[in-house]
């Protein structure tokens, strides 16, 4: 008798495991989810360079949490969608409504346009659409974490002792779940992925993993992943209610976690110092699970959603190290890291995160290449004031600037004292005025048409050499200095991003000195190059007559200069 309960015991228990997970009201099979994830980019945005990449940090993230927390009882893949899935509508007809609407909308398309999940028959696993979108509900630059108001910029987001963490008001996700259909909906705008805060891989599970299967939020609230865990952490720091998981048809099981999850589930990268001010050196403060044994570590940062991955070589003794080099940063600026790491077992493991360079801990950096869809809301001053006006000390090279007298390529003209390059290709005068050895050259300027290239032609050590600023080939701008060893844009100095806008004055200042050159577009520097004169060219597509002078360029864009004034930096001759 004794025997034949255990065994009836034995049966039940083996059932019970085969039956395997359903969703939240047990109607469909969850024994394997399949997540379909699609970037979704309005008809007027250009896709990030880089999209795959994030999205399938997220993918992962996912995956491996699953794994841990259902032991496999419920298995989740990933598939994502080969191309971005731009949109048959602009960013302001996807904006029509509220929050609820722009998911509709944007859910309706990519599962119209996919057609999604349309043959039941040929299902062999439940079907998840999750939309990571371009844009937020409201107009945010994620990067920045600011909203456009009236007198400027204001900052938007979830921020908590010096950390960030996604949940600014003009983001925004959103999920369903879909008894009728047996699939499930999610959108996680754009303050939930684009820019990984930590916290971010909990909005893309909590929405495309939890919510579409019918979990709910757990009662009373805690710093679970279906709960308030994107407010606290990473991923791999929160965890799924055992109470909901049993619900979903999980049981209990004592089974050892792959050396996958257990790198997945242990390994933190922190800033050290969190909120690090200008020219202080900044650290990754590393957590690892016991015993870990690294056999390499790739370290990476970009200052601009659209610029590039600085990688950062790691040297470190022992079997792992506690800390990671990041950088030192010289302004005011938003930062991203990823983290790749992998142990000498086969473990690996990737982990991003962001943080703000800030001149005081209460103020955030503001931005000077926000994209144009902020730019395109935001109160924008008719003039900078005392900015147009020359101080004592400075030489008003405007007022020397006579498109009568002075060398020019096309036809320049000048009303109310303000200068104005035609809309050509190659557009330059020349101003008549050999620059000090070291100088400090101030631009304001406003395009007249859509921004394209600005040049300022300038002089060190006897070499010549051109600031390009804004040139325009596709849709974001590029800066750099021209030439340098003989490369134009496309060196070491290039800056992928749209410095300027229609109407709207904008302040360049070049710094020149014997060791290096400075350029700041709206009080930001986008270029800091260090290096000697010899190594600075200009090429004969710019040139003018007089090799010593200064010059003004354009490129296929009308540019109405307000002040260009030379002041001279003390200790240094003519």
């Amino acid at each position: 008798m004794i025997r034949l309960t255990s065994l009836i015991v034995m049966i039940l228990a083996t059932s019970a495991l085969r039956a395997g997970t359903k969703t939240w009201d047990g109607k469909y099979d969850t024994e394997k989810i399949k997540v379909t994830v699609v970037y979704f980019v309005p008809a007027d945005h250009q896709p990030l360079p880089d999209w795959r990449d994030r999205v399938a940090y997220y993918c992962r993230r996912v995956e491996l949490f699953h794994a841990r927390e259902f032991q496999g009882q419920s298995t989740l893949t990933t598939s994502i969608h080969e191309e971005p899935l731009v949109s048959d509508l602009t960013t302001a007809e996807l904006r029509q409504g509220d929050a609820n609407a722009i998911y509709f909308r944007t859910l309706q398309e990519a599962d119209r346009r996919l057609k999604f999940a349309v043959a039941e028959a040929e299902r062999d696993a439940f079907p998840i659409l999750l939309v990571m979108s371009d844009i937020n509900w409201r107009p945010l630059d994620d990067f920045y974490r600011v909203i456009p108001r009236e007198d400027g910029f204001a900052f938007e987001g979830n921020y908590q002792n010096g950390q960030h963490f996604p949940g600014a008001a003009a983001g925004g996700a959103r999920a369903s779940y879909l008894a009728d259909r047996g699939v499930g909906w999610a959108l996680v705008s754009a303050d939930g992925w684009r820019v990984p805060y930590r916290g971010s891989d909990c909005v893309a599970y909590h929405e495309g993993c939890g919510h579409t299967v019918g979990l709910p939020h757990p009662e009373p609230g805690n710093n679970s992943v279906m709960s308030m865990g994107q407010y606290h952490g990473w991923l791999n720091e929160s965890w799924l209610d055992e109470d909901q998981k049993t619900r979903l048809g999980w049981q209990r099981q004592d089974k050892a976690a792959s050396q996958d999850i257990v790198l997945f589930s242990h390994f933190r990268a922190l800033p050290q110092p969190v909120v690090p001010r200008p020219g202080e050196p900044v650290t990754l403060a590393l957590e690892w699970p016991t015993d870990a044994k690294v056999a390499s570590l790739c370290v990476r940062f970009q200052t601009s959603l659209a610029g590039p991955w600085i990688d950062v070589p790691q040297h470190w003794e022992g079997d792992a190290p506690q800390t990671a080099t990041l950088a030192t940063f010289e302004r005011e600026t938003p930062v991203s890291y990823r983290i790749d790491a992998r142990l000498k077992n086969g473990a690996s493991s990737e982990l991003w995160g962001y943080f703000q360079v800030r001149g005081s801990a209460d103020q955030p950096p503001q931005p000077f290449d926000a994209s144009p869809d902020l730019f395109a809301r935001a109160a924008v001053p008719d003039g900078l004031g005392d900015a147009t006006v020359p101080s004592a000390e400075e030489l008003d090279l405007l007022a020397l600037a006579d498109p009568d007298t002075c060398w020019t390529s096309g036809r320049w003209s000048k009303e109310a004292g303000k200068l104005v390059s035609p809309k050509q290709y190659g557009a330059r005068i020349e101003l008549p005025h050999s620059p000090p050895e070291e100088y400090r050259l101030t631009v304001v300027v406003e395009p007249l048409d859509e921004p394209d290239g600005l040049i300022l032609g300038q002089s060190c050590g006897g070499s010549r050499f051109a600031v390009l600023l804004n040139y325009t080939p596709a849709t974001d701008g590029l800066s750099a200095l021209e030439n340098i060893d003989g490369r134009n844009v496309g060196n070491e100095t290039t800056l992928v991003a749209s410095l300027f806008r229609k109407d709207r004055l904008s302040q360049a200042i070049v710094t020149v000195r014997k060791c290096g050159v400075t350029v700041t577009v709206d009080g930001r520097t986008i270029i800091s190059w260090k290096g000697t004169p010899d190594r600075l060219s200009l090429s004969d597509y710019w040139n003018t007559p007089n090799s010593a002078a200064l010059f003004l360029g354009a490129y296929d864009c009308r540019y109405r200069f307000h002040r260009v004034t030379l002041e001279e930096i003390p200790g240094t001759t003519k």
